[in-house]
């Protein structure tokens, strides 16, 4: 496959374990190959088939922004985009897993020790599942703790999970004090998992629907959206690194903005290779050849490398900030807000005109264009990528008003 563009290459670069950092990249680059041959067959399983978790796994990718002290990498957070951007050069879905199950690494690493000690001092290879749809839930305080019910959708990956990360409105005891936004980290044993994931793009992912009712859930398995909004957190005792000080869901579309990355450069690459040998089917003129082919491969790439380098710049200066002592205000969390949306949008138009410049042979399921498609537009459908919910909040404080988003 030829790659167009700049690839994984930028002037923009990740802190000092640059050694350790090129060698998950380099695994994560290594296994597209499989990754492209498999993803018929994930598709057909609705999640990731085993052979494709154990590479994750015994690759190490899974806990790159995990803690060093629990054996992790502790890599800096831009690794989340270059390693999706590069397994998603071979799958959207596994990349889709692959970094939402990461971060929860990330954010376990803010949560109490207690919790910490709970997951990974039973197994520091667990995997922890989410749902941060917050009117999902229900919780009231309660002796010790809380207890939630709630019924959440898009728990990605949660079928290869023994934990859950679900977030909910918390009622509180005077209504006058206003609703709480809080975590809950839950074992399998706590939770019910619905098969409902029959889904037009990312159906590898097994995003499947999760149900509690009535759980209880301690005090240390929790955490308040307020304490992850930049600065030290309840788990800043044991991991001081400014890596788990940064503003979780100012961050939240870099989660997962690498997926429509790679699967945007996979579409660009893959194009081109098809454009250098194919002649149209009516006049057998090389396709390669047409003035219009030449300028969609321009824009399209011109897009995918504009969105990476929006993607990968917030990502270090964000850390760069931080380790300077920064935490960002409401102004520099909703840019960050905008520009994740807007990376990812450039990323899907890019798609959308190499598709359509394929013609009819891009419908076609032998190939991997209409996956491409299909994949691009179910990244972009997530909220964290909508423009217009973005952008109306960026907007509302560019003007004097205050933020609408909650999580900020």
């Amino acid at each position: 496959m030829v790659e167009v563009g700049r690839g994984l290459d930028t002037k923009v670069q990740p802190g000092p374990d640059m050694d350790r950092y090129s060698v998950m990249v380099a695994r994560a680059k290594a296994l597209v190959p499989a990754l492209r041959e498999r993803a018929s067959r994930t598709e057909e399983l609705r999640r990731l088939p085993p052979e494709t978790e154990r590479d994750l796994l015994d690759s190490g990718l899974f806990r790159i922004l995990q803690p060093k002290r629990v054996g992790g990498s502790e890599l800096d957070y831009v690794a989340l985009v270059d390693c999706a951007d590069a397994l998603g050069q071979g799958d959207a879905s596994v990349s889709w897993n692959f970094a939402n199950l990461a971060s929860h690494h990330w954010m376990l690493a803010m949560f109490a020790p207690e919790a910490q000690s709970a997951v990974w001092g039973e197994d520091p290879d667990a995997l922890i599942a989410s749902s941060f749809v917050f009117p999902a839930g229900r919780a009231r305080k309660a002796s010790g703790g809380y207890v939630l019910s709630g019924h959440w959708p898009f728990s990605s990956g949660v079928e290869s999970c023994g934990w859950n990360m679900l977030a909910s409105v918390v009622a509180p005891d005077d209504e006058a004090d206003g609703v709480e936004y809080r975590l809950f980290l839950l074992n399998r044993r706590d939770y019910s998992i619905d098969d409902t994931w029959n889904a037009a793009g990312l159906r590898g992912t097994g995003s499947n629907d999760v149900r509690v009712t009535d759980a209880f859930v301690p005090e240390h398995m929790t955490v308040a959206v307020s304490d992850l909004a930049g600065g030290a957190t309840p788990g800043s005792i044991v991991n001081p690194n400014a890596l788990y000080m940064l503003p979780v869901f100012s961050l939240f579309p870099y989660v997962l903005s690498g997926v429509g990355l790679g699967n945007a450069q996979a579409c660009l690459d893959d194009y081109v290779e098809i454009a250098r040998h194919r002649a149209s089917t009516y006049n057998r003129a090389k396709i390669g050849d047409l003035q219009s082919t030449q300028i969609k491969i321009a824009e399209a790439s011109a897009k995918i490398d504009a969105a990476r380098l929006i993607m990968r710049t917030n990502c270090v200066e964000a850390l760069a900030e931080v380790r300077r002592g920064d935490i960002p205000g409401i102004a520099a969390k909703t840019k960050l807000r905008r520009d994740g949306a807007f990376a990812v949008n450039l990323c899907t138009e890019a798609v959308s005109l190499l598709f359509a410049a394929g013609g009819a042979r891009s419908l076609f399921t032998s190939g991997a264009l209409q996956r491409q498609f299909r994949d691009a537009h179910a990244v972009n459908s997530h909220l964290a990528f909508n423009f217009d919910a973005a952008g109306t909040n960026y907007g509302r404080v560019a003007l004097g008003l205050p933020s609408e988003n909650l999580t900020l």
